[in-house]
Formats: structure tokens, sequence, C-alpha cells
């Protein structure tokens, strides 16, 4: 009885922890409209700010690759992978992309 509660209990706990946000990783902190705030003033030769709608087509949550089509074109784009667990193909999103250059 006290193991069969344990594993029960083990099993909540492991439940629990799938449902609260993912760490940040070191660029995590960057990410959302604050840090795209940050960037700004850290690369003052940014260019080509825009935002740009876009469906996502695949997402490989391993690796962070997502595939999207966007102005009638399709994009393979980059993210850290904790930050597209919950995207899915057929999600509606937005990109805000810019560069810069070195």
């Amino acid at each position: 009885m006290g193991l069969a509660l344990a594993l029960a209990l083990a099993s909540v706990g492991a439940l629990a922890a799938q449902d609260s946000p993912p760490k940040q990783d070191a660029m995590g902190a960057m990410h959302g409209q604050a840090g795209m705030q940050g960037m700004k003033g850290m690369h003052a030769n940014m260019q080509g700010m825009h935002m740009m709608p876009a469906t996502v087509s695949a997402v490989d949550t391993k690796t962070g690759v997502v595939d999207v089509t966007a102005g009638g074109m399709a994009l393979k784009v980059h993210f850290p992978p904790a930050s597209v667990a919950n995207l899915k193909a057929g999600d509606q999103i937005t990109l805000h992309m810019g560069f810069s250059k070195p």
C-alpha cells in the first residue's frame, strides 16, 4: 500500500512538472516583447526590423527548428527548443525579424 501511494504521488509530481513553464536557457531571457526591446538597445545597427504573420507547417521540438509559411514563402526558422514546445502545425504566429552586420 505504501509503495502504491509513493508511486501515485511521484506520478502526480511528474505531471505537475510538465504543466510548469519551461526554464529559460541563457538566450531565453532575450525572447518575448521585452526581449525584443532589449535587443534593439544591444544592436544599434539592427536593420530590417519587421513583423510577419506566419502559419506553422512543422515543428521539431528537439532542435527548435520551425517550418512556416509567411508571405507566400516557405521559411525555416530556429528558436530555443523549450520555446516551441507548445507549437503545432496549423498554429498562426507572428515572427519578429531583423538583422545586423558584425
